[in-house]
C-alpha cells in the first residue's frame, strides 16, 4: 500500500475497535419490542384488574398466560448456555427483589402481631406459598406467580429436553394435567395442591414460549393454528360461562380449566403473529416517550408486580386525605375508583424509583433510579 492510500493512524486504530464493537453487538441479544409491549400491557392489565375487579378483563387480555409464555421463550433462549449457570442467574435476578420487598411486608406483619412458624423459610425461597397474616393478604397473595415462575424455571431443563423430542405432541399433552385435575383427580387443598393447579394451568403457555423460540410455532400452517386456537378459546369461554354456578363468576382467575384453554388459544395467536412476522424485521416506529415507558416497565417488571398491591392499599388512605381539602373535595372526583387508580400509579412510579434499583443490583449492573 502506498503512503497516499494508507489510512491515517487514527482510522487504522479505530477499525479494530469498530470490528470488536460489531462482534459484541452481534453476541448481545437484542430486545424484542413486540414482546416488550405485550409484557408492559400485561402489567397494566394486572394493576387494572386488581383495582376494578372486572371479571371480563382476563377474557380481553390474558395477562398471566402472556407473561408465562414470554418467560418460557426467554428461558429457552437462555438454556442454549449451560443449565446450571442459567438457573443460578435466574435465581439471582428474582430473589433479591423478592427479599427486599418481603422484608417490609414481613416486618409490617410482625408489627401487626403476626407470629410465623417454620414455614417462614418460604420467604427465603418461595417454593411454596409463603405464610402471612390475613391482614396483609392483599400484599402477599400475588406471590403465587413468583412461586409458579420459580418452579417453571427449575423444571425447564427437563421440560425443554422433553419438548425437543416431540414438540407438537408436548404442546397438546401439556393441557392434559389441568383436564385430569378438573375431571379425574383433584389435588389436595393446600400449598402443594395450589402449586400443582397453577403449574397445570400455565404449562401450555410456558411450552408455547419454547415453541416460539425453537421455530416450531413459525413452521405450523396458519389454518391449523387458527383453527386450534379458536377451538381452545371456544371451549375455555364456554366452560367459564357454563359453570358460573360452580365458581360464582365467569372470571377466568377463579376457573383453572377455563383459564388454561382460553390462555392457550389467545396466547398462541399472539405469539404466532410474531413468529410469522419474523424476528429480523423491524417493528413499527413508536413515539419516544411511549418507547421509554415500555422500557421502564420491562426493566422494572418485578418491582411493578410486587409493589403494585401495596400501592393500591396505600392509595385508599392517601385518597382519604384529599377529602380534608375543600378545594380537592369540590373539584376532584375523589369518589371515583379511577381517581384511586391514578393515585396508585403515582405510588407505583415512586416505588419504581425508590426500589427498582434492587433489580439492577440483582442483575449485576450499576443501580439506576430509572432504566
Amino acid at each position: 500500500m502506498s503512503p497516499d492510500t494508507a489510512p491515517p493512524p487514527a482510522a487504522a486504530a479505530a477499525a479494530p475497535a469498530g470490528r470488536a464493537a460489531r462482534r459484541r453487538a452481534a453476541r448481545t441479544p437484542s430486545r424484542d419490542r413486540y414482546f416488550d409491549v405485550l409484557r408492559a400491557l400485561a402489567l397494566v392489565r394486572v394493576v387494572t384488574y386488581h383495582t376494578f375487579g372486572w371479571a371480563w378483563a382476563g377474557l380481553v387480555f390474558p395477562s398471566m398466560g402472556i407473561m408465562f409464555a414470554l418467560a418460557g421463550s426467554l428461558m429457552a433462549r437462555s438454556l442454549e448456555r449451560p443449565a446450571l449457570s442459567v438457573l443460578r442467574g435466574r435465581l439471582r435476578r428474582l430473589l433479591p427483589p423478592f427479599w427486599f420487598w418481603g422484608f417490609f411486608v414481613v416486618l409490617a406483619m410482625l408489627v401487626h402481631g403476626w407470629m410465623p412458624d417454620w414455614r417462614i423459610v418460604l420467604w427465603i425461597v418461595p417454593l411454596g406459598d409463603p405464610p402471612g397474616d390475613h391482614w396483609a393478604v392483599q400484599a402477599w397473595e400475588v406471590l403465587w406467580y413468583l412461586r409458579t415462575y420459580l418452579w417453571f424455571v427449575l423444571l425447564s431443563p427437563l421440560l425443554l429436553k422433553g419438548f425437543r423430542l416431540a414438540p407438537r405432541a408436548a404442546l397438546v399433552l401439556s393441557l392434559v394435567p389441568v383436564v385430569v385435575f378438573q375431571f379425574s383427580w383433584r389435588p389436595p387443598d393446600d400449598r402443594f395442591g395450589s402449586g400443582l393447579w397453577d403449574l397445570a394451568t400455565y404449562l401450555f403457555c410456558w411450552l408455547l414460549g419454547f415453541a416460539h423460540r425453537n421455530g416450531v410455532l413459525r413452521r405450523l400452517a396458519p389454518a391449523v393454528v387458527v383453527t386450534l386456537s379458536f377451538a381452545a378459546l371456544g371451549y375455555g369461554g364456554w366452560y367459564a360461562f357454563a359453570h358460573q354456578d360452580v365458581f360464582g363468576t365467569y372470571d377466568l382467575d377463579e376457573n383453572p380449566l377455563a383459564q388454561a384453554f382460553w390462555s392457550a388459544g389467545a396466547v398462541t395467536l399472539l405469539l404466532y403473529a410474531r413468529a410469522r412476522r419474523g424476528d429480523g424485521r423491524p417493528g413499527p416506529p413508536r413515539p419516544r416517550p411511549l418507547d421509554r415507558l415500555v422500557r421502564v416497565f420491562n426493566a422494572r417488571a418485578v418491582t411493578v408486580y410486587l409493589w403494585h398491591e401495596i400501592a393500591l392499599v396505600l392509595a385508599v388512605p392517601l385518597t382519604d386525605l384529599f377529602w380534608k381539602v375543600p378545594a380537592f373535595e369540590r373539584y376532584l372526583p375523589l369518589a371515583s375508583q379511577w381517581f384511586m387508580f391514578g393515585v396508585a400509579w403515582v405510588l407505583i412510579a415512586a416505588f419504581v424509583v425508590l426500589c427498582g434499583w434492587v433489580e439492577d443490583v440483582a442483575a449485576r449492573t450499576p443501580p439506576r433510579l430509572l432504566p
